[in-house]
């Protein structure tokens, strides 16, 4: 009946073993193949045992049990660490195997050596056949790993319990099961059809069902695995594997649709030499320069030549490993169509209504400007002395900037070129502060009078300061503001109304104070005439380097053809 009892366990190991293979998934630990291959060939050797016929029979079956007695506490160990995510040295894991392994060698020394069985006999009571044996210290020694790797395991599952908030409750406890029925179903017998039967072979099936249901449940628990393989079921995904050779290693269906030459593309080949691949290398190739650099994309174009229906996919590449070692290199490719096709309309959305705020933003600059513009217009109407100064000035400055800048004897931007011409038109808004007494008077002002007007500069700043207060331009509010207050400096700091010197003088008022002066001169004013072109520019060029910048001599002298002609063309 032994031989019936052990035959039924030995069934019933590989019924379970069966179930193990039938829901097998590539990312199952290692641990937990060893253990459903252990157990069924550790009940075989207590059926073989059973039914020995003579000592040679029944020492190569005590052999075959010892395979799970010496090896199965090591995986159900090893499986504990795995599945409580405690990572182990190598050479931690390497001792452990290395120490059951020995154990192991004792016992195939039985019969020939007494390090494992000091004596062993081989005798039939009540027809059942037993093994009369005394031990040898290896089984002493063998006893000691078995407890030593059964604590490790439930000193683990107890720490994990308390400090592992990511390891499953639910897992813990199952693991405690095995453990602990494999070992103590060595210190128990079973007296039944009058013979004592091992309760090993029990325990080791039973924890071979718990081991069942831990491997049917735990890869739920594994997020990377199982996302993983959602992700690449998914239609969109694909993927292309090579190792550090750029030797092809593998595809999905999906990738080979995205690179229709993969299908032409042997495993183990090299990739990325023929024209139609080079794209692909080349992704792997910037991303081995720099690992940061690992993202592209790819269009499919249509058939038929619509570009609606083109497809888009991002690629992204990164290591390939196995386990934490890098084997070479796999890209995925992400169906990006819609995303794209979102982008791409939600840009001419953008664009449309840049537009539109752009026109409206102009209309309101317009306005804003134009304002401005009245109002200097108005100030200049008081002055009955100035008529269209605002005007020429402002052309005249134009000139100068574009000779400035053809010229490059300063370094000015577009943007500060485009605000200096703006800014021009206000230099003068500070009169309106000024008495029409002292503004309006027909001809010079005295000593009392001048300090009067002197102060207009200052003003100007001051109103323009309080026009702009708000405005988002800030840089136009800076250049308008040193225009008026900074237009009547002299380079040489004898002018008003801070008697700055030299580069002191913003950049901006220096350039409108050769318009200004200029304009002056070449003017009719209640109090001169109009001096005539010739004697002009000898004023100006006399005041270079002590009223005006020295470094605007070039660029005045190159601007002073266009200024006589547009002063020829205009009633000054």
């Amino acid at each position: 009946m032994s031989t019936v009892f052990y035959g039924i366990l030995f069934l019933i190991s590989l019924c379970f073993a069966a179930g193990y293979v039938y829901i097998w998934h590539k990312h199952f630990d290692v641990n937990f193949n060893m253990i459903f291959t252990l157990v069924p060939i550790a009940c075989l050797g207590y059926y073989l045992l059973a039914s020995s016929v003579n000592l040679e029979s029944a020492l190569f079956a005590q052999q075959i049990i010892y395979i799970g007695g010496c090896f199965l506490q090591l995986f159900i160990a090893l499986s504990i660490f795995n599945l409580c995510k405690i990572i182990i040295p190598k050479w931690v894991r390497t001792a452990m195997f290395t120490v059951c392994a020995l154990v192991y060698g004792s016992v195939l020394t039985i019969g020939r050596t007494n390090i494992f069985y000091s004596s062993v006999d081989f005798v039939f009571a009540g027809g059942v056949p037993v093994l009369m044996r005394e031990y040898g210290f290896m089984h002493t020694v063998f006893y000691v790993v078995l407890i030593m790797l059964f604590l490790t395991g439930i000193i683990t599952l107890v720490y994990s319990w308390f400090k592992k908030k990511d390891v499953p409750r639910r897992i813990l406890l199952l693991l405690v099961v095995p453990d602990v029925v494999c070992v103590f179903s060595y210190f128990f017998v079973l007296k039944a059809f009058e013979a004592e039967l091992d309760l090993v072979p029990l325990g080791y099936c039973f924890a071979e069902a718990v081991y069942l249901l831990i491997a049917f449940r735990v890869n739920l628990y594994d997020v990377g695995d199982t996302v993983i393989d959602s992700m690449v079921r998914e239609e969109e995904i694909g993927y292309i594997s090579f190792d550090f050779e750029t030797r092809y290693l593998g595809s999905n269906e999906v990738a080979r649709k995205i690179v229709p030459e993969l299908n032409d593309v042997a495993v183990d080949a090299p990739f990325g030499y023929k024209p139609s691949e080079r794209k692909i290398r080349h992704f792997i190739e910037s991303f081995k320069k720099d690992p940061s650099d690992n993202t592209g994309l790819i269009t499919i174009h249509d058939d038929d030549g619509n570009p609606d229906n083109d497809r888009f996919y991002s690629v992204n590449v990164n290591y390939l490993y196995d386990g934490n070692r890098r084997r070479g290199y796999i890209i995925t490719f992400n169906d990006d169509t819609e995303n794209r096709r979102y982008i791409k309309l939600l840009d001419n959305y953008n664009e449309d209504l840049r537009l539109e705020v752009e026109k409206k933003t102009q209309h309101i600059v317009n306005m804003h400007d134009n304002l401005i513009m009245s109002l200097a217009m108005m100030v200049e109407s008081r002055d009955n002395s100035t008529g269209g100064h605002i005007k020429r000035t402002s052309e005249g400055v134009r000139i100068l900037i574009d000779e400035i800048v053809k010229a490059g004897v300063l370094d000015l931007t577009p943007e500060f070129c485009r605000n200096v011409i703006k800014a021009a038109p206000m230099h003068d808004l500070g009169k309106i502060a000024v008495d029409d007494a002292v503004l309006r008077k027909p001809g010079k002002f005295t000593d009392e009078e001048y300090e009067m007007m002197k102060k207009h500069s200052a003003e100007g700043a001051r109103v323009i300061h309080e026009i702009l207060l708000n405005t988002d331009d800030e840089q136009f509010k800076v250049i308008a503001e040193n225009v008026a207050h900074y237009h009547h400096e002299r380079y040489d700091g004898s002018g008003y109304p801070e008697k700055l010197k030299g580069d002191q003088i913003p950049v901006e008022a220096r350039i409108m104070a050769v318009a200004d002066v200029y304009d002056a001169l070449v003017s009719k004013r209640v109090y001169k005439e109009a001096f005539d072109f010739e004697t002009a520019n000898n004023i100006i060029l006399e005041g270079m380097g002590t009223q005006f910048d020295p470094r605007l001599k070039e660029a005045y002298i190159n601007a002073r053809p266009r200024l006589e002609k547009y002063y020829s063309g205009t009633t000054v």
